[in-house]
């Protein structure tokens, strides 16, 4: 019989490849993710921000005040993890938290002015971002697009 079993050298190299680091789409996008979090780090440090703070203030840019539940849920990050980093952008002056009155289970997140006025110099980051990838805008586009489907 010629049909192949996974005990044939065939088999067990195929199961080689397809074990090969450079084969897994696990690890390019891990090594994209990385690269991508370097180039913003110098951008972020201008403005005294960590990525996931940036992300934090993105969301709170978008609109504010918002639940931490509700920053999580855009962030699709748990509120436990969420709290400290929150803690720490209070402790900048960025954002204040307090409780909701109507329900005091929730903490509303809002910008103080401080952080509001922090977008404007925030505004130039993504461009800085673009210049540093050196990849055209719309596959930069297409790709981002592309990876929305997976994180699905």
């Amino acid at each position: 019989m010629n049909q192949k079993t996974p005990s044939t050298p065939t088999a067990a190299n195929d199961t080689v490849e397809a074990l090969r680091l450079d084969r897994q789409l696990c690890f390019a996008l891990y090594g994209a993710a990385n690269r991508v979090t370097r180039l913003y780090r110098p951008l972020l440090e201008a403005l005294g921000l960590t990525y996931p703070q940036y992300l934090a203030m993105l969301v709170l840019w978008e609109a504010s005040p918002r639940t931490v539940g509700a920053l999580g849920e855009a962030l699709d990050l748990e509120s436990s993890t969420l709290t400290p980093l929150l803690k720490r952008l209070e402790a900048q002056g960025l954002v204040e938290r307090k409780r909701d009155p109507d329900d005091e289970r929730r903490v509303i997140v809002a910008l103080t002015s401080t952080g509001l006025a922090l977008r404007e110099q925030a505004r130039r980051v993504p461009e800085q971002l673009l210049c540093r990838l050196d990849l055209p805008l719309e596959e930069l586009g297409d790709l981002r697009e592309r990876l929305k489907t997976l994180a699905v």
